[in-house]
């Protein structure tokens, strides 16, 4: 493979030694060396793997659900060669840090698989695992990186997916999520560079197409949907994009927690959202334990991403499993919501979020949930404008309203894609975008998990996705199907509605 040649510097860095340069320019008074800049390219590109088609699919084919999608939507035909690279972004305080990413890069004689080819630049869902790499298509958590994989380099797309600053090799000592203008940066930034490192890699008959496809899913829908608003206003060209299942309206998304509608995996959510956004803006709270019960206030701001794996985290008690609150309520005018018992198919799911062991205070909550009375969200708890709240009180809901993405309008065409049900990402995220975006065109909405219409373009998928759920119902009840449903259902097949939409660019 080739790449930068790191023992060209040698001989000025010797020279150097002997006869002293100025800091800012080469050898003997030579041109200044370049500053550094975001988007450069750091060191090698390394190639990690290469797969055939159906290496790719063995990766995949463990388990009765995971036979099923394999079935309906994945049919990969290039061999695809993995590599990994790393590059300069910005952090929240605008400072340049280092980022990593996977660049998979199909390389194979196919009519499909070498020559221009689009890109599809994906964004990834929210993982605890500190030592994250998309790259590493074998590691035992690295199922959405195989499937993305399969689904579009596998089929002829140069694929270009960031692992996030405070990942992998970053030195970032927490991780920006859902932080909307850093998370852009690091995409384009990497995107950048993964332009660069294409040129070196190994794969001389395949080369940028021109076109750029922007995808993700969960937290991944979010960063896409940012990236492509940062993008455009840029002023650069987004062919298409595909964000799915993400919480979009943040600001909506997060009353519904407050007002009991907690959702899985809440605790891991808002840690990493609280650590975010009190790096990012510092006003968060004046000290860990004004937010967090004193038992995880401690260690709470370096806990995620972690190289200890969440069920370890939770027994060793620096994390509840679920409780997310307490089942107190904070004020008597809130016991309707402590917890929420609507819609009531996931009424279980919320009362799970409550508990003696709770993560959050009850004064926090009760502080969120008075200047959401006071400054409502046009989205919840009744649809008025579906706007954020003009001018919030709170913090915490000062920053949400910060990064939430009903502020913009895409001017190049947007599938979304999630499913009603979905116990994880409330599908309102998915219902304010439509709604907010009812005068454009470019934007369409496919709920995954709805009945077959006659001419459906998405037939397939439903009718995949169905058999997918209903293996799940038969293998634990309805207990299984909530289990799976965000990651295991969902995000494939909205993975397949995306990977056919970009088909038609």
């Amino acid at each position: 493979m080739h790449g930068f040649n790191r023992f060209r510097i040698l001989p000025h860095l010797l020279l150097c030694a002997l006869v002293g340069c100025d800091n800012n320019s080469g050898a003997m008074g030579g041109p200044p060396a370049p500053e550094p800049q975001r988007g450069d390219l750091i060191g090698d590109v390394s190639l990690v793997a290469t797969y055939t088609p159906d290496q790719l699919l063995a990766l995949l084919s463990s388990g009765t659900v995971t036979r099923a999608i394999l079935d309906e939507i994945l049919s990969p035909d290039c061999r695809i060669a993995v590599y990994h690279f790393e590059y300069r972004t910005l952090d929240p305080a605008g400072e340049l840090t280092p980022g990593s990413g996977a660049l998979m890069v199909p390389d194979d004689s196919g009519t499909n698989c070498q020559g221009e080819r689009p890109i599809v630049l994906y964004a990834h869902g929210t993982s605890p695992d500190r030592t994250y790499n998309l790259a590493d298509l074998e590691s035992s958590n690295n199922t959405e990186s195989v499937l993305v994989a399969a689904m579009f380099a596998g089929e002829g797309y140069i694929v270009v997916a960031p692992n996030y600053v405070g990942y992998d090799t970053s030195t970032l000592g927490y991780h920006p999520y859902l932080n909307g203008e850093q998370q852009s940066d690091d995409m384009i930034d990497a995107l950048t560079a993964a332009r660069s490192a294409l040129a070196t890699a190994d794969a001389p008959d395949t080369a940028d197409g021109g076109k750029l496809l922007v995808t993700g899913y969960s937290q991944g829908g979010y960063v896409a949907m940012a990236t492509h608003r940062a993008l455009q206003e840029l002023g650069e060209t987004v062919t298409a994009s595909a964000p799915m299942s993400g919480p979009y309206a943040l600001s909506a998304f997060s009353d519904a927690i407050f007002r009991g509608e907690v959702t899985g995996s809440a605790p891991v959510n808002l840690t990493f959202l609280l650590t975010s956004y009190q790096n990012a803006y510092g006003d968060i709270y004046a000290s860990t334990t004004d937010a967090y019960e004193a038992q995880y206030a401690a260690d709470i701001e370096s806990l995620l991403p972690s190289t200890t794996p969440v069920d370890e985290l939770v027994d060793q008690g620096k994390l509840p499993a679920t409780a997310l609150f307490s089942d107190t309520p904070p004020d008597p005018a809130y016991a309707d919501v402590t917890p929420a018992t609507t819609p009531a198919d996931l009424a279980a799911v919320f009362a799970r979020g409550f508990g003696p062991d709770h993560l959050l205070t009850n004064d926090f909550r009760l502080a969120y949930l008075q200047d959401a009375d006071a400054h409502p969200d046009g989205g919840l708890p009744v649809l008025s404008d579906g706007l954020p709240p003009a001018a919030p009180e709170n913090p915490l809901r000062q920053s949400l309203k910060r990064n939430d993405q009903r502020a913009w309008t895409p001017s190049s065409p947007m599938l979304l894609c999630a499913g009603h049900r979905d116990p994880v990402v409330l599908f309102l995220n998915t219902e304010l975008m439509q709604n907010y975006w009812t005068s454009t065109t470019e934007v369409s909405v496919l709920d995954i998990d709805s009945d077959v219409e006659s001419g459906d373009p998405y037939e397939d998928q439903k009718v995949g996705f169905a058999t997918a759920k209903a293996l799940a119902e038969v293998a634990g009840g309805d207990d299984e199907v909530l289990s799976v449903y965000h990651a295991g259902l969902v995000a494939p097949f909205c993975l397949s509605a995306a990977k056919q939409f970009f088909d038609g660019f």
